[in-house]
């Protein structure tokens, strides 16, 4: 069974950054395009930035040149780093293949609060 463990998340105030990591396991990891998604209270689950198998990265244009996505297949680990935070990138970070796959798990996320 695929699952996802996401940590990394915290308080930090605007301006900060914090770097998220997501272990995956149950799937092999260097075959799959992996995503960060998101979700704030009372909104829908978004796709925050994508990467490749070969490492190719594309980005939701809110956090274009903020946010930067890596992966290590050596350790089935994705990364996200996230710079210059705002208030507006507070929610729940999750991540998933690339597209999900249809009825997959999510994992518990990890939360991140942007405020002063």
């Amino acid at each position: 069974q695929v699952q996802f463990v996401e940590s990394g998340g915290g308080l930090v105030e605007p301006g900060g950054s914090l770097r998220l990591s997501c272990l995956a396991s149950g799937v092999i990891f260097r075959l799959y395009a992996m995503g960060w998604y998101r979700q704030a209270p009372g909104k829908q689950r978004e796709l925050v930035a994508s990467i490749t198998t070969r490492g190719n990265t594309n980005y939701a244009d809110s956090v274009k040149g903020r946010f930067i996505i890596s992966r290590d297949n050596a350790k089935n680990t994705v990364y996200l780093q996230m710079n210059t935070l705002k208030p507006e990138d507070t929610a729940v970070y999750s991540c998933n293949l690339y597209p999900p796959s249809t009825g997959s798990v999510w994992g518990q996320g990890t939360q991140v609060t942007v405020s002063s």
